[in-house]
């Protein structure tokens, strides 16, 4: 992720001066990313700064709080409404997951947050969860193809069994979006969730999202989707304390947001 102004510009969409944002696509992975203070990228992948929202916001979200701002959007789209029961977030003190429970709440769901980290009650809470609970929960050995309903959508983080456990619990034409593979990249379910009960699994491809609705996500996280206490889920660092917290992500020692300030 990156956000920055622009120094120059060869297409007529952005001038130089201009306040702009870039997630997703191939932004860090065979082009300069954001840990350079300089990158040159496609003018289809930058975003114009939305009114109402800074640039160290737009970072603070990331392409986590866009990946969080996409599920959500389609379990609306979906018919997902707050009557319908809770919401389950896995991964709940990771960054999508902290975005996913905040906004969830902020829209009014009741959100039930998934976490494995006995200290993070607190926390979650304090994002707008109605209730934490342990990940184990969402760990299911019986290889029952369908569970009790539990959930009436979710938003996943994870992968691997704690999806396959998410959907079989799902209500009938609820909704389920998953983003994550920590959890591992295979799915041991059967059809049964989706034909007997109407589950829709979606995937969510935010590095590629079509740039119309794109630019429609963002704009609503800076208006009415924004959250009040963004800096609750991020902390800043420097660029050479970036190996060290990388360290610590791979251990799974970090909570939301970490952002990395090129200026200190």
């Amino acid at each position: 992720d990156a956000a920055g102004v622009v120094a120059s510009s060869q297409h007529p969409k952005f001038n130089a001066g201009d306040q702009v944002l870039v997630t997703g696509y191939d932004l860090g992975s065979n082009s300069d990313g954001g840990y350079s203070e300089f990158i040159r990228v496609a003018a289809e992948w930058a975003v114009a700064l939305p009114e109402n929202l800074s640039l160290r916001e737009s970072m603070v979200l990331g392409t986590a709080g866009f990946t969080a701002a996409i599920g959500v959007q389609q379990l609306l789209q979906n018919e997902l409404t707050p009557d319908k029961g809770d919401v389950v977030v896995s991964g709940a003190t990771g960054g999508v997951g902290s975005y996913a429970v905040s906004l969830l709440a902020k829209l009014g769901f009741s959100v039930a947050a998934s976490t494995g980290k006995s200290d993070a009650n607190d926390y979650l809470s304090q994002l707008g969860a109605s209730r934490i609970i342990d990940r184990s929960e969402l760990d299911d050995q019986s290889g029952k193809p369908l569970l009790n309903v539990k959930w009436a959508g979710a938003i996943d983080t994870v992968g691997g069994n704690t999806l396959a456990t998410i959907v079989k619990a799902t209500a009938p034409h609820g909704a389920v979006a998953a983003c994550g593979v920590v959890g591992g990249s295979e799915l041991p379910l059967t059809v049964y969730p989706f034909i007997l009960r109407g589950v829709r699994l979606i995937g969510l491809d935010s590095a590629n999202w079509p740039r119309n609705q794109r630019l429609q996500i963002w704009k609503k996280l800076a208006n009415e989707w924004k959250i009040s206490d963004l800096e609750s889920i991020a902390h800043s660092i420097r660029l050479e304390q970036l190996d060290e917290y990388i360290a610590k992500i791979l251990k799974g020692e970090i909570r939301g947001r970490v952002l990395v300030d090129l200026q200190t």
